[in-house]
């Protein structure tokens, strides 16, 4: 079982976008007893919350059902417990190398959008202070970095 773990700051948009997608494409590709995914965030301002109203709208909007709630990166259990460990963007790639334990843990961090395969982006931005044109860009970037994650792992 390859297990994906999704990580953003707070774990209310992001994150849990890149789960809710990630699963529809898991469950579209029958690979449910092959692959699993969680996320959490690198911050713990959210904990126990469910993602922003404003996320889990633009997702229904698409047919994603965002129900994961909020939790923080645990360095002490994640890395063992998850094969690819994938920030949102730079600074949520650089916190997670931070709290690496050793090169292993490093080798499993990855940048989400190094996974796209017809979009060129540096990182999924984070939309929580912008407006709804933030949101479908998010889950634009999501959609195409989580297919090029599934061929990767197929």
């Amino acid at each position: 079982m390859k297990k994906i773990l999704f990580v953003c700051l707070g774990n209310i948009c992001r994150s849990p976008s890149a789960e809710a997608v990630f699963k529809a494409l898991i469950e579209k590709n029958g690979l449910e007893n092959s692959v699993s995914c969680d996320s959490a965030g690198t911050a713990a301002y959210h904990v126990g919350e469910r993602a922003d109203y404003r996320m889990r709208q633009f997702g229904l909007k698409r047919g994603y059902n965002l129900t994961s709630i909020s939790r923080p990166f645990d360095s002490k259990n994640d890395f063992d417990r998850f094969d690819y460990i994938i920030g949102m963007d730079r600074q949520n790639v650089r916190d997670l190398k931070n709290v690496a334990r050793n090169e292993n843990d490093r080798k499993k961090i990855h940048l989400m959008t190094d996974f796209c395969i017809s979009k060129k982006y540096d990182s999924v931005p984070d939309p929580y202070y912008g407006g709804d044109a933030g949101f479908e860009l998010v889950l634009d970037i999501l959609e195409d970095a989580c297919a090029g994650l599934i061929a990767k792992i197929k």
